[in-house]
């Protein structure tokens, strides 16, 4: 059981309802015009939280390897070999097997979803699939980690909002719909507020390791205005999106998550001091989630 509770924490837990907000969304807009699969919509929420917990080993690998990871200077949760729970030899055979999974998963749905009639879509995934592991990999470990010249929130925002909501309503549908733009840009400026969250809670310690994040680049005060652009970014896009599909009064309940997300602004806007931003990590990634629930639910009503 000590082992088991060791990776559980080590795969960071918190961090996988956001990741599969995009298929949700995704799945109820393809609900909503008819071409929704049960089979696709699990195969996806099962490849995409397998991505999620390879990019979060691999993160904790690559920034010990980095000395990102120590115990003078980490600010937010303890990692996994940091704390000397996993050794690294443990952690790379874990990010290998990883991978594994995440092959195995993503051959099965690509062949759910397109079987042998549709090939180029089937080759377009499975190339998608590929710097999806790439990405995930090439995070924080190697010599040209983009996560530490400051191209995560560009990462976020492609993988979480535009590949997860437009890619996956593809897989329903085999062809692109207009109607996913302004719903995967919502996740992804919001996902990619999650990361800068992380990244100013931990910006003195990443730049004494030299891992030089986007709030690292900006410092604490421009970090935080480029916050309240993305949170309101990812707003406005969602109050489009209901405003240009309006059907019903019941297409709007997702503007309830909007309640959470202005008080999380006005919590981000008080706080001097960057421990002070954990906390405010779950509560944007669950009001992410809440507004992909609501958003979804509020075209199925």
């Amino acid at each position: 059981m000590k082992n088991i509770s060791i990776w559980l924490s080590a795969i960071r837990l918190r961090t996988l309802p956001l990741s599969i907000s995009g298929i949700i969304v995704a799945g109820s807009l393809a609900e909503y015009n008819g071409v929704f699969d049960g089979l696709i919509f699990t195969l996806a929420i099962a490849a995409t939280l397998s991505y999620q917990i390879l990019s979060n080993l691999a993160n904790d690998y690559g920034d010990f390897e980095k000395g990102t990871d120590n115990d003078q200077d980490r600010v937010g949760p303890t990692r996994a070999i940091q704390s000397g729970n996993i050794t690294q030899y443990e952690m790379f055979h874990a990010i290998r097997l990883n991978i594994l999974i995440c092959i195995v998963l993503t051959i099965f749905l690509i062949f759910t979803a397109f079987g042998v009639k549709h090939l180029l879509l089937s080759l377009l995934f499975f190339f998608l699939a590929f710097l999806s592991v790439r990405a995930a990999m090439k995070y924080t470990m190697g010599d040209k980690a983009f996560g530490y010249k400051g191209l995560g929130d560009i990462y976020v925002f492609i993988f979480f909002g535009l590949i997860s909501v437009i890619g996956c309503y593809v897989l329903f549908a085999k062809q692109f719909d207009h109607v996913t733009i302004l719903p995967a840009i919502t996740i992804g400026l919001l996902s990619a507020g999650v990361l800068n969250l992380n990244n100013m809670r931990d910006a003195i310690g990443d730049l004494k390791s030299n891992k030089i994040t986007l709030a690292v680049r900006l410092g604490f005060d421009n970090a935080k205005k480029y916050h309240y652009f993305l949170i309101l970014g990812g707003i406005v896009a969602s109050f489009f999106f209901g405003m240009l599909y309006y059907v019903s009064p019941f297409n709007l309940i997702f503007f309830i998550a909007y309640i959470p997300l202005f008080l999380h602004l006005k919590r981000v806007k008080a706080i001097t001091n960057p421990v002070d931003f954990d906390p405010e990590l779950k509560k944007l990634a669950l009001s992410t989630v809440l507004l992909a629930l609501l958003l979804g639910a509020g075209h199925l009503l």
